[in-house]
């Protein structure tokens, strides 16, 4: 919200400065690459579409996007284009246009006005810094943001790293493992799956929120193959399946297992002497991103469990799904 209301009030001095009819500032969206959409306007009048979205390439806009150039038309009658964040006959009534490219991040900063020869190449000289600040204020706002995902991250795995003492017993440390782990990688579902002593066959040793299996006839324990699980088991691989992959066609635990429709999935393989004892996963309905900062810290948390599981000599402990 803080973001959105410096951008309209830079906007609001863009029109101003330039006695401009619009401004628009067009930024890209994260959750579709290489699209723009408008992060902020101005405009004097009711026609703009202020969701307005542009693809490198599209109209004029998209051309500056594209190029990374400046462009100025001064008489739009006789060099016609398209806008592209009009309705309506609306963009028919524009006399003059100008648009910079935003440096650092991408995107677009236009002006456009309904008088003819209203804009000159000093103009977009004044444009251009108004596109940099722009540009600077988005990119200090990501560096906070992953700053602060960062720190998140931090602050769990050093709880995750004093479980130990102040959850000795294993059922509970098991708990408030999943637990943490969920929450600081904001998935609903944190899973611990372990092999069983003839290595055959796993189980659930623990599942962050209930529920998550559907009905009542859930095995107690699954063949080392079956379901995703079964194959990180097998081929000691990790898995990950976000918003910008495709989702996984393999069922959890099986076919045979009802579990809820998990868009994104971590699974991780929990090894130690030379075996894969362990997959440690994060599942959840909604397509979330997977980002490699996410991999790295859900990567430091499962070789702080396998170290934790062999120091404990807790191997034949889990053997047992009563353990």
């Amino acid at each position: 919200m803080q973001q959105t209301a410096f951008y309209e009030q830079l906007l609001d001095i863009v029109g101003n400065v330039f006695d401009a009819y619009s401004a628009v500032l067009f930024l890209p969206d994260p959750a579709e690459p290489g699209v723009c959409r408008a992060a902020a306007a101005f405009s004097l009048g009711e026609a703009l579409n202020r969701e307005a979205a542009i693809a490198p390439g599209q109209g004029l806009v998209g051309w500056i996007i594209r190029e990374k150039k400046p462009l100025l038309i001064s008489n739009f009658d006789q060099q016609r284009g398209i806008l592209g964040y009009y309705r309506g006959g609306e963009e028919e009534r524009i006399r003059a246009f100008m648009g910079h490219p935003v440096p650092a991040t991408g995107g677009a900063l236009c002006i456009d006005t309904r008088k003819t020869y209203a804009f000159v190449e000093k103009d977009l000289k004044i444009l251009s810094q108004f596109a940099q600040l722009a540009g600077n204020h988005l990119a200090r706002s990501r560096e906070v943001a992953q700053s602060l995902v960062e720190h998140g991250f931090y602050k769990a795995h050093q709880r995750i790293a004093l479980l130990h003492k102040t959850h000795p017993k294993w059922a509970a440390f098991r708990e408030a493992f999943l637990s943490i782990l969920a929450e600081a990688a904001g998935f609903r579902h944190a899973i611990l799956a372990v092999r069983d002593e003839s290595g055959r066959s796993y189980f659930l040793e623990g599942v962050s929120e209930s529920p998550f299996l559907g009905g009542r006839d859930v095995p107690g324990r699954f063949s080392v193959g079956q379901g995703l699980v079964g194959w990180v088991f097998k081929n000691n691989t990790p898995v990950y399946t976000g918003e910008k992959d495709e989702a996984s066609r393999l069922p959890l635990f099986g076919l045979d297992v009802a579990t809820i429709d998990c868009k994104s999935v971590i699974c991780l393989p929990i090894a130690f002497s030379k075996k894969t004892r362990a997959v440690l996963t994060l599942a959840d309905p909604r397509p979330l991103p997977v980002a490699e900062d996410l991999k790295t810290f859900v990567g430091m948390v499962s070789e702080s469990l396998a170290l934790f599981l062999e120091n404990l000599h807790l191997r034949t402990r889990l053997g047992s799904p009563s353990a």
